[in-house]
């Protein structure tokens, strides 16, 4: 299975309490919900396409713990038969049992069991919403493609996908677009490390 991390960000980076006001609240972050006026039905449609691609989803504890409560209750919503039927994998180190099933709980050495996960035939094995397990597994060269919503709102403070002691790492854009909402759709591929270079020169 190819691995994607499929994120909603902020101009300036954060990832943390997209769909509303109190959906993370921790270490103080009072500015949740700033996704949400930038939805519109063409990236519900671009979702729904996305989500149809997944045979398994990986999540971190606390996006794990959102969906689990939500998800099973939202039985008319097209996207529930996807997310709440198909294989679920949650890293964490505290999590003993999980009530969403099907889910497994990994622990240990997370990108060594995520690359075995990676070895089992399938589509994509989809990441949603959890920047720290997404930058330790790019880190380690797992991941195959971003997807990333980028909504025009700078939110000031909050946990960033890509903060100031994040690995490098090499991109190559595969498409972009926008959507009525204002929302800047990127993909990109993984292309290992960075390359550099200096302006101007020949050599």
């Amino acid at each position: 299975m190819r691995l994607v991390l499929q994120e909603f960000l902020s101009l300036d980076g954060v990832y943390q309490g997209p769909g509303s006001p109190d959906e993370d609240t921790s270490d103080g972050f009072t500015r949740g919900g700033w996704f949400v006026p930038h939805l519109d039905e063409e990236f519900e449609r671009q979702a729904g396409v996305w989500l149809a691609g997944a045979d398994a989803f990986l999540f971190g504890r606390r996006t794990y713990a959102n969906f689990a409560r939500d998800w099973p209750k939202m039985t008319e919503h097209p996207f529930a038969g996807t997310l709440n039927g198909l294989p679920k994998y949650v890293a964490s180190r505290s999590l003993t049992e999980a009530a969403w099933d099907p889910t497994t709980i990994l622990s240990g050495d997370v990108p060594a069991q995520v690359a075995e996960l990676k070895r089992q035939p399938g589509r994509e094995l989809q990441i949603h919403g959890r920047g720290r397990l997404a930058r330790s597994l790019l880190a380690a060269g797992l991941i195959d493609e971003l997807r990333l919503a980028i909504a025009p709102v700078v939110v000031g403070n909050g946990r960033r996908l890509f903060p100031d002691s994040g690995a490098p790492a090499g991109l190559r854009l595969v498409s972009n677009g926008t959507t009525p909402g204002g929302l800047a759709v990127q993909v990109y591929a993984s292309t290992g490390r960075p390359e550099y270079g200096t302006y101007g020169s020949d050599a």
